[in-house]
Order: C-alpha cells, then structure tokens, then sequence
C-alpha cells in the first residue's frame, strides 16, 4: 500500500480494542491492520494549514499557521484554560464559533491515563476525548451547561488531582490500579458546594474501559518527530492515544496534522 497526502489527527472507534484511522489525503486508513507490519512514513517538507490549506513552514498549535493561529477561537487561550473565558466582554475572536462549541453542555470526568487525572470535554466528544489521551477507564462526574463552568470546576478540583497526563509513562503500559468510583463519592463531598453554585449535574454513570490495539509497550521511551528526521520506518507494534508505538520510537501523529505524508506497508 501506498497513498500520499495532508494527515489529521487519528479518528477512533471504541471498540474492543478501539479501532484507529489515519485520515491522509482523500483517505481514510484502518491502521489497526497494519500492526507487526514494517511502515514506512516519509515527510519531504511540506506542512499545509489544517484551516486554510496555505502552505507553510512550521505549524502552530497542532496544524495552524501564525495567522490562524491569532485568529481562530480554537486556538485561544480560553479553550486551554477554559476558567478565562472572555466571551461576555465581547471580544471572543468567533462569537458564533464560540456559541456553537463552549455554550454547549461539558463533562468533568475521571480518567486513569497515566495515572488519576481530572478533565473536561464537550459531551458529544465521550469517548473520543478519552481515547485521545490514552485513558483505559474513564467515569463522567457531573454536567455542566458551558465550557466555561467546566473549567471554574476543573480549576477547583486540579488542586487535589493532576489535570496532566505523562505521555511517557502512559505509553509505557504501566496501569495504575485505582477505585474511580470511590474517587468520584470523594470528589461529590469535597465540592458539593461548588457543584450547586454552577448548576452542575450529577450523571450516575458506569467507568468505561479502554482497550488499544498494542502487540507490545516499549521498555523505553524514545520520542519521534518530522521536526528532526524526515523518515519514520519500523514495525508497527501499537496505537494508543494520538501515538503510533513503532520498535524504534513513537511518534504523536495529532502534533504533525497539515504534514504532506508519504505513508506505505511491506
């Protein structure tokens, strides 16, 4: 197999294990299928925006040139600390786009990733959000009407629990065991209060698993990158999160979206 093209950001199905794609060009590869296979991923230097398509010579912000970059809503610093929202001062850079995608209902949630983590996501991003990150079980604790309530909370919560994932330790395979529900009943005590004042609603819901498609974890972590080397080609022994695990390193493949790819299979 050959096939060429502008990559985005893995898409997922949850399945048992999930089930990837790489959308490269017009296409749509099932990667799962490929795995013990020898890959090879050349990239011959050009980068396209992900919004406006021009061509580039670095990429901002997963994908965007400089000036998409200053001038898209999703890539202000209101959707990675979502507790700075300005859209009620009126200088939200897409009052439209912002009303489409944070005024809309949002989700706290546990995640055990690399170990016990709080987060936030749009509701209709479950389970796509968790997989993204490499969670193997998740658990939704309350809804919340906006992006920006999420955000107040996860301020709140991150001072008792980590909002970071260790990629390095998540690709490692190496799973923390840990009583979410209990984490959950521990959380409900300690910010009963502030789930009141922002209309937060309490979701009873079960953990959910994740399995991912990995033949075998690396013992050690090397980190791949199109910033430093053109190829990329080894055995394909795993996917997990926006991660291909190969036998010579891995490599975050959502870090290089708008990256003209040349993608073939032995």
């Amino acid at each position: 197999m050959n096939l060429e093209g502008n990559i985005l950001k893995l898409k997922s199905d949850l399945k048992s294990p999930v089930d990837y794609q790489l959308p490269i060009g017009d296409e749509l590869i099932r990667l799962n299928q490929f795995l013990g296979k020898k890959i090879r991923i050349e990239f011959k230097g050009q980068i396209n925006c992900i919004h406006s398509g021009d061509k580039i010579k670095k990429s901002y912000n997963q994908g965007f040139s400089y000036k998409s970059f200053l001038k898209l809503a999703c890539c202000d610093i209101c959707i990675v600390k979502p507790e700075l929202c300005h859209y009620s001062k009126g200088t939200c850079r897409e009052p439209k786009w912002g009303e489409e995608n944070c005024f809309r209902p949002h989700i706290v949630y546990l995640a055990n990733t690399s170990s016990l983590k709080i987060g936030i996501t749009r509701e209709s991003q479950i389970p796509t959000r968790w997989i993204d990150q490499g969670a193997v079980e998740a658990l939704p604790l309350v809804r919340v009407p906006n992006r920006h309530a999420s955000g107040l909370l996860e301020v709140e919560i991150k001072r008792e629990i980590n909002d970071k994932t260790n990629w390095r330790k998540m690709l490692s395979g190496s799973v923390e065991q840990i009583d979410l529900y209990e984490k959950r009943e521990e959380i409900f005590d300690l910010y009963a209060d502030l789930f009141d004042d922002l209309e937060a609603e309490d979701i009873d819901d079960k953990i959910i698993k994740i399995n991912y498609p990995v033949l075998e974890y690396p013992t050690k972590i090397k980190s791949l990158s199109f910033d430093k080397v053109n190829i990329v080609e080894g055995i394909l022994l795993g996917i997990k999160g926006q991660y291909l695990i190969f036998d010579i390193g891995v490599i975050n493949l959502r870090k290089h979206q708008g990256h003209y790819l040349y993608f073939s299979v032995d």
